[in-house]
């Protein structure tokens, strides 16, 4: 079964740093389209990141764009979520996603596997 852990949340002051992990394990397949989605209280969840399973694609929304950065850390099954100049607008629940997939997915109905969520807060 496959299962998504993530780990680095927490709270910041705007203008800083948050780094978010995503360990994938049970994979069945070969590849997975990776994503990382947050959701607000009272709005949709959105995707704020995604990636390939090779990393020769990735997509961002304009909201992050050139604030963070997606990666994948092959050896250890990690996908990374860097979050610079972090704003008050970014505070939500942050989840990782995936797909049996060899292309870019940026739908949350496309993702079959989600992780538990966790908690980013941005202070003014």
């Amino acid at each position: 079964q496959v299962r998504l852990l993530e780990s680095g949340g927490g709270k910041v002051q705007a203008g800083g740093s948050l780094t978010l992990s995503c360990v994938i394990s049970g994979r069945t397949t070969e590849s997975y389209a990776m994503g990382w989605f947050r959701q607000a209280p009272g709005k949709e969840r959105e995707c704020v990141a995604a990636i390939t399973w090779v990393g020769r694609g990735t997509y961002y929304p304009q909201s992050v764009q050139g604030r963070f950065t997606i990666s994948r850390e092959y050896a250890q099954d990690t996908t990374v979520l860097q979050m610079n100049k972090l704003k008050p607008e970014d505070t939500a629940v942050y989840y990782c996603a995936a797909a049996p997939s060899y292309t870019l997915l940026v739908r949350a109905q496309a993702y079959d596997y989600w992780g538990q969520g966790t908690q980013v807060t941005v202070s003014s």
